[in-house]
């Protein structure tokens, strides 16, 4: 007689749309994993369309309401491209602070609000208890890491969210002398209390480990922004080549497309930038996360909140080393025309969950006729399920185990569910802030 049991998750609470997880376990073993996203198709490659290619980057960035900025960065590379626009050296110093920016404010949000908690065995992170000196500490180091990296992000491009500042050609307002000489302080207080991130993440004892091949874009000064895309497999190609190695994938109960990198599945963010470049992190993040680092390569896919962290420290102390070396001035839009023939660009950055893709293609009247996005989460679904089964086996290969020492067996299904919880808000999937599900249904036959 077979031990059948399905596990529904029937909706994620906290994401970016709604998604689900569907898995059915034969005899202690993973016979289906459908990470459903159902609500995804929002259509914004259909409303490229006929839309002035400067206005571009502003309508894209509303493609999410957490790493907006990430789009526009990536949007106005595409564009800048198919335009034959070269950015100004004060330009490309600015779209870095601004990802920096981004990076420090983002992944502050979720390592503290929707990870922490796990560390503490807190369902939320506002449960941290006020009377623990450590929790205390963790607490305030949250607000004042987000706060700073908002102040960084509105003096530079405007907003910390759908900034106004980016544009194609640079900057449309700069900064004070005095924003910027206060950017300096707020960076600088942060930085022991990312130390203390670094050294709780550097703890924990969450672990799942497998071979997979990682893709990240290789950026001059880690930057987040322009390079050669590489991966573990030992390859090297160029931004414009990155689509064809990418397999769409089609998955039917999902309203969001997978990808499979030259026919495999693959793994981009954090994790991967670590294990890939972490050579060109800034001098003081290596000599000061020495430790930490150490820990990469890494094939253990909790070690991306890690990695999340070592960038905060990281950008942090590229953008201090920016503010203090580099006068910042008003300077003109560069002049551009539009293309005589037909045009296409790509912008990839990394965005804080990982590659993202942007494609434009422009007409002579300077209207978009179509582009492509490809999404770091669509990146990592197919990966993503295939680690969740692997947890959930190892998670009854243990229950099976402790039940032969007491006698019986019995399957811990709210530790189960917690697992896989755990090993989502891992990936950081955007869904950007997934955390905890709803009420678990589960069906045993």
């Amino acid at each position: 007689m077979h031990n059948i049991c399905e596990i529904d998750l029937k909706s994620v609470t906290k994401i970016e749309g709604d998604a689900a997880l569907h898995l059915e376990i034969e005899d202690d073993k993973v016979k289906d994993v459908k990470f459903q996203v159902t609500e995804s198709k929002r259509f914004f490659t259909q409303a490229m369309r006929g839309k002035p290619v400067i206005g571009l980057p502003q309508l894209l960035a509303r493609i999410c309401g957490t790493c907006s900025n990430a789009h526009i960065m990536a949007s106005i590379e595409a564009c800048e491209k198919a335009l034959n626009v070269k950015a100004t050296e004060q330009t490309k110093l600015l779209r870095a602070l601004t990802m920096y920016a981004l990076m420090i404010r983002d992944h502050a949000l979720h390592l503290y609000l929707f990870v922490m908690p796990d560390f503490f065995g807190k369902d939320s992170f506002l449960e941290l208890d006020e009377n623990d000196e450590a929790q205390h500490q963790l607490l305030h180091d949250a607000f004042e890491i987000k706060a700073a990296g908002n102040f960084l992000a509105q003096i530079i491009a405007g907003r910390s969210i759908h900034a106004t500042s980016p544009t194609i050609g640079g900057f449309l307002h700069f900064p004070s002398e005095q924003d910027l000489k206060e950017a300096v302080v707020k960076l600088e207080k942060i930085r022991p209390a990312v130390l203390r991130l670094i050294d709780v993440m550097k703890n924990s004892s969450f672990s799942l480990e497998g071979d997979t091949n990682f893709v990240a874009l290789e950026t001059p000064r880690f930057n987040f922004l322009e390079g050669d895309i590489i991966s573990t497999v030992g390859e090297r190609i160029t931004e414009a080549q990155y689509r064809e190695h990418l397999e769409r994938v089609v998955i039917p109960y999902s309203q969001a497309l997978g990808f499979k990198y030259d026919g495999q599945p693959y793994m981009v963010g954090a994790l991967a930038r670590l294990n890939l470049i972490k050579d060109k992190l800034h001098k003081n993040t290596k000599k000061d996360a020495a430790s930490a680092l150490e820990l990469f390569p890494s094939k253990n896919v909790f070690h991306n909140n890690l990695a999340q962290a070592i960038e905060i420290l990281h950008s942090v102390d590229d953008a201090l080393e920016i503010l203090k070396n580099t006068k910042i001035s008003p300077e003109p839009i560069v002049k551009f025309e539009m293309p005589k023939t037909d045009t296409v660009g790509v912008g990839v950055i990394e965005a804080p969950r990982g590659i993202l893709y942007h494609r434009v293609h422009v007409g002579t009247d300077g209207k978009v006729i179509d582009g492509e996005l490809v999404i770091p989460t669509g990146q990592n679904q197919i990966i993503l399920e295939k680690n969740i089964g692997k947890l959930v086996e190892k998670c009854l290969a243990a229950t099976a185990l402790a039940g032969s020492r007491s006698g019986g067996k019995k399957m811990d299904k709210d530790k189960i569910t917690f697992e896989i919880e755990k090993l989502i808000r891992a990936y950081d999937p955007c869904m950007s802030c997934a955390t905890h599900f709803l009420k678990v249904k589960w069906t045993e036959k």
